[in-house]
């Protein structure tokens, strides 16, 4: 049977340019959430199936890559349904994990406790460009925070780090689930069609105002209860942060929850008293998220110059219960590591240098001694704080500095035999 070079569909082989740019955004990181309080954790990259697919990763538990039992647990011959087969998988996501980190720990954990993990996650998904099946996420989380003080810091230390890496004139965009909740309920839709309604409204950017209503009448719903809806977003086109909540309060009255009004305009008053980045903080009544965790506050990170988000998270107060048999106040942000990466290959960037990188040849065949010599100021170069590159001189010398060249050697020294 004929070996494989390709890497398996949907990962890939990370070249050294590529890993020297992911392996700089990852120090920014830790140094960036570092001066917010965040302490980086690790958890392992295999969970409990139990724990990945209990209805709380949403599309997410379709993906699962799941993993056999092993030894003399595996009866292939006797197995009658996969849980017969499976007890664990790969992690879809760095939250459910956290969940049971912070379930198991919590008597050793500070109160709040802030956790930064990077790591990655495996989606069995379809590949395409930007998307993978393995690929790195990058969370922060604040846990035992009930007050929006959680909110605030994640948006500040989030969009900190994006102003870091050369981001400017993005978009934070917010909302709260309690408040999607309240306006549906406003327009007179069951609770149990939630869900669904949110999916359509999930497409707005895509399909138009027009468009999910005419999705919502097609889907069957009251189309006296989709007009009334509907009438919400109309009426907020061109409104932001307290002119929106001023005019949902006006047409809604009691059916919106003052505590879902007061939450956010805090965090926007928070937040725009502390930014250091050049982003606004947008109010989007159409924001859904995916997951069926969120349970309150829920944001975006949207690059406008790049037309795609790069990242979002959200209040989930309810998850870790799920363990404990007790709710636990927590709040995340996760940005997107790859997509970002991706934008800096394509912009070019360059991880910026504290010293030079210099390139020493020496000539095939020179005596030990003088090899010696080279070697001691390399060590030297070295100790000033510069990248040195200690190599043979190749036969086609043209080609060999081209390529140290590319690989940003901005000083080659050639060595001789004397």
């Amino acid at each position: 049977m004929a070996l494989i070079k390709k890497a398996v569909k949907g990962m890939k082989d990370v070249m050294p340019k590529e890993m020297e740019i992911r392996s700089y955004v990852q120090k920014l990181i830790r140094e960036t959430y570092k001066g917010y309080g965040f302490t980086q954790i690790e958890t392992p990259c295999v969970e409990h199936i139990e724990n990945l697919s209990s209805k709380q990763g949403g599309e997410n538990e379709k993906l699962i890559f799941k993993i056999l039992k092993r030894g003399n647990k595996l009866d292939l011959a006797g197995a009658a349904a996969e849980a017969d087969l499976v007890d664990s998988g790969l992690r879809y996501d760095l939250t459910v994990p956290l969940s049971r980190y912070y379930a198991e720990h919590a008597s050793e954990l500070p109160t709040p406790f802030k956790a930064l993990q990077m790591g990655n996650v495996w989606r069995a998904d379809q590949p395409q460009r930007g998307r993978f099946r393995q690929f790195m996420q990058c969370d922060i989380d604040i846990l035992g925070e009930a007050g929006n003080l959680a909110e605030i810091e994640l948006i500040l230390a989030t969009t900190a780090l994006l102003g870091k890496l050369g981001f400017k004139n993005f978009n934070i965009r917010i909302n709260d689930r309690r408040m999607l909740k309240a306006m549906a309920a406003y327009a007179g839709f069951a609770e149990a069609d939630y869900d669904s309604i949110f999916i359509i409204l999930d497409k707005m950017d895509k399909i138009g105002t027009d468009g999910v209503k005419q999705e919502l009448v097609t889907a069957g719903y009251d189309a006296a209860c989709v007009e009334k809806y509907m009438g919400l977003f109309d009426g907020l086109q061109g409104r932001n942060g307290e002119e929106a909540f001023a005019f949902l309060a006006e047409k809604m009255g009691e059916a919106l929850p003052e505590a879902c009004r007061t939450n956010l305009s805090e965090i926007f008053s928070g937040v725009n008293a502390a930014k250091s980045a050049d982003f606004t903080l947008l109010f989007d009544p159409t924001l859904v998220r995916g997951m069926s965790y969120y349970t309150g506050t829920i944001f975006e990170v949207e690059l406008k110059e790049f037309g795609s988000s790069c990242g979002g998270g959200g209040r989930y107060d309810e998850m870790i219960g799920r363990f404990t048999g007790q709710n636990t106040p927590a709040c995340g942000f996760s940005i997107g590591f790859e997509r970002i990466i991706t934008i800096l290959l394509e912009q070019g960037f360059t991880v910026p240098e504290e010293g030079g990188r210099i390139a020493l040849l020496v000539e095939k065949g020179m005596p030990q001694e003088q090899v010696n010599e080279v070697f001691g100021q390399a060590e030297a170069l070295r100790r000033e704080g510069n990248t040195v590159l200690m190599a043979r001189m190749a036969k086609n010398k043209k080609f060999q500095k081209e390529q140290l060249a590319a690989d940003g050697y901005t000083e080659i020294k050639e060595f001789f035999k004397k």
